[in-house]
């Protein structure tokens, strides 16, 4: 029986092979680069257990991680920094993250499904899906890729900055996060356009 609440099966427009799928992971964490990720699957070359990123044990994505970049005709990984973050916004960084990505493919799509509803200032062909990283396999594999990218490097992060737990919670505001910032102030990595962050520096 279908779920009352589940989504219709995205159509897309476009029926050619050159399709890139665009996602990005980091709108919410305090801290570190907002990163998007570009993926054209390879439709001769399928992958098994694509979905959103955030619904897969961190086991899985890892695995997908690997086969996604074996089994692509195209993938690129892209970030705007914090830098960019504090002087664009949140949203605006993402933006810019995913036509990074998208530009940075190997071979250039002939049309783009960005996930969300809005898309980058670009020319290429493109629609928006609304959770496309459950509607959309090319969407799914590029959430995976900038999930596990930007995991990977809070993990790195947490070495450098020590004391606020970001191997775990990722820069996300967990009152893990939340304590450890009122007891040792903003790191160079922490975004300080947003509210916690902004009030901490307010402080000294």
């Amino acid at each position: 029986m279908k779920s009352k609440t589940a989504l219709p099966a995205y159509v897309c427009p476009y029926t050619g092979t050159l399709l890139a799928g665009v996602d990005e992971v980091g709108r919410g964490p305090l801290a570190g680069d907002v990163v998007a990720a570009a993926v054209i699957l390879d439709p001769e070359n399928p992958i098994e257990g694509l979905a959103d990123s955030k619904k897969l044990s961190e086991k899985k994505r890892e695995a997908l991680f690997d086969e996604i970049r074996e089994k692509t005709l195209a993938y690129a990984i892209a970030r705007a920094t914090v830098e960019e973050i504090d002087q664009l916004n949140i949203l605006h960084a993402s933006l810019l993250a995913m036509k990074r990505a998208v530009e940075g493919l190997s071979v250039q799509p002939e049309f783009v499904l960005v996930d969300g509803n809005r898309k980058p200032m670009w020319h290429y062909d493109c629609d928006t899906v609304v959770k496309g990283d459950d509607r959309v396999a090319a969407i799914a594999a590029a959430s995976i890729l900038a999930k596990v990218t930007r995991d990977r490097e809070m993990v790195d992060l947490d070495r450098v900055y020590p004391g606020y737990g970001l191997a775990g919670h990722k820069g996300y505001p967990t009152k893990v996060h939340m304590e450890a910032l009122e007891r040792l102030g903003a790191s160079p990595v922490h975004r300080k356009s947003f509210a916690p962050v902004r009030r901490q520096l307010e402080l000294i």
